[in-house]
């Protein structure tokens, strides 16, 4: 239910604070938990792709410019998108990126049609035999990386999102460099409320 979730979430992050409030009180870093889950926005076009990372973009459903998924990060997933990254930028969503994608921007996958999530029974239909049964457990299993990842983040169609208020800064840098592509960790979410 929601307010399980709602108090999981609060317990976690109020756990974290402690956590780095210790480790500062001792005078010790905190090492921030490793991220799970990645949300990778495709920033160029087509023109001028290697077959390798066509077929990677393919694999990760990429397939046009602005589309954005949710990767589970495991040693795998993480040398696709290294192969990938001067196409994509990516970056570790919070709480309420997950909710916002999923609530504005959310489509399933039914019978491979695309339909948006105006009702629990759709979510219900397709990840019910997964304990899945409305867009609140939907966004719990994408934000914990829960047992049934892949099959809850199967159902969702890639998210079409629109090219960034403000634009972007420039595409052929990497965001290191001052650009846009790669890894930018937690400022994905700046990224991706502009694109919602």
């Amino acid at each position: 239910s929601a307010e399980k979730y709602v108090k999981e979430y609060r317990s976690e992050e109020k756990n974290l604070i402690r956590l780095r409030r210790q480790a500062k009180q001792a005078g010790n870093f905190f090492v921030e938990p490793e991220a799970k889950v990645a949300f990778v926005v495709r920033i160029r076009g087509i023109n001028g792709v290697s077959p390798q990372i066509r077929k990677a973009l393919q694999l990760l459903r990429l397939r046009q410019l602005h589309n954005g998924v949710f990767v589970k990060l495991n040693s795998a997933s993480i040398n696709m998108l290294r192969i990938v990254e001067p196409y994509v930028a990516y970056g570790y969503p919070n709480l309420k990126t997950i909710k916002e994608l999923i609530y504005k921007r959310g489509y399933g996958k039914v019978d491979k049609q695309r339909i948006p999530l105006s009702d629990n029974a759709i979510i219900e239909k397709a990840l019910g035999k997964f304990n899945i049964i409305s867009v609140e457990d939907l966004i719990h299993e994408i934000y914990t990386v829960g047992p049934h990842f892949k099959e809850a983040n199967n159902f969702l169609w890639p998210f079409k999102l629109s090219s960034p208020r403000h634009g972007f800064e420039i595409k052929r840098l990497g965001f290191a460099q001052g650009g846009d592509w790669g890894n930018r960790q937690e400022k994905v979410n700046e990224l991706v409320q502009r694109m919602i």
